[in-house]
């Protein structure tokens, strides 16, 4: 595995295109509420990315081997849509969950980062699933250093979530991110410490596990992209995409809405 090691010319690019994609969850903060569907919530943020930062949607038509084009330009996961959920018609109503993911291109270089969201006032188990998966994903940035391990990282996540009744959706991961969406490494959200590739100043990647109230098992919906929990249960994730420092990590996905780092529970 050939993991890319940016430049510092590159490193900056990254910084911008970062904080971009974070100032897109800021600016639609404030329209996430009761009665909103999340295609307007999409047409809000494609117009910001595209008008007003000059960005690209990176999502908007992007098509892996063996799926269809994706249709919108930010993903929207509802309650138990884990992830890739395409904004749609449905209106969100009070107590819902909901996860903004939101990725840009600017200059020929990607920021990728997600947020939960209250839809209303979320249920005890609902804010309490977003509060431990927000913990999760931090737990697991802390354990990134040059000369740790990948498995470092998932291991602290893994044992964070599960010792809370949790379980970790282990189909997707975080990955590599630059001049191309997806690069290596892949980023698991669980796994054994002092295992894996080892960690080198330049790297950058995302972590944004994903985690089910319930059981782990997965499903796709017959649109080719919203996955949903098999059981039904809620699923929470966030996403920041990191840089590998010398003395530990830089956050690049930071913008002034950033919700702080949490202080770790005992």
């Amino acid at each position: 595995m050939t993991v890319p090691l940016k430049s510092q010319e590159e490193i900056e690019k990254m910084r911008i295109a970062g904080k971009l994609a974070s100032e897109v969850l800021d600016y639609i903060t404030p329209f996430v509420k009761p009665g909103i569907t999340t295609a307007e919530l999409d047409t809000l943020c494609h117009d910001y990315m595209v008008n007003v930062q000059d960005t690209i949607p990176a999502p908007l038509n992007y098509a892996p081997p063996g799926y269809p084009p994706y249709p919108k330009s930010i993903c929207t996961s509802v309650n138990h849509q884990v992830c890739h959920g395409v904004p749609g018609e449905k209106r969100l109503k009070s107590g819902d969950i909901l996860n903004i993911d939101v990725t840009v291109i600017k200059d020929g270089y990607h920021g990728d980062t997600s947020r939960m969201y209250y839809i209303g006032e979320p249920g005890i188990q609902a804010r309490r699933l977003c509060e431990i998966t927000y913990e999760s994903m931090w737990r697991g940035i802390e354990e990134i250093k040059s000369g740790k391990q990948l498995g470092d990282i998932g291991h602290a996540i893994q044992r964070f979530a599960e010792s809370h009744g949790y379980s970790i959706v282990r189909e997707f991961c975080g990955h590599g991110i630059g001049v191309k969406f997806h690069e290596e490494p892949q980023v698991l959200h669980y796994g054994r410490a002092h295992t894996g590739l080892k960690l080198e100043a330049g790297m950058i990647f995302t972590v944004e596990p994903m985690i089910n109230a319930g059981k782990a098992p997965i499903r796709q919906m017959a649109d080719g992209w919203t996955i949903v929990t098999k059981d039904h249960s809620l699923s929470a994730q966030w996403e920041h995409t990191i840089l590998v420092t010398d003395s530990g990590y830089e956050v690049l996905t930071l913008s002034a809405g950033s919700p702080p780092k949490p202080a770790f529970r005992v």
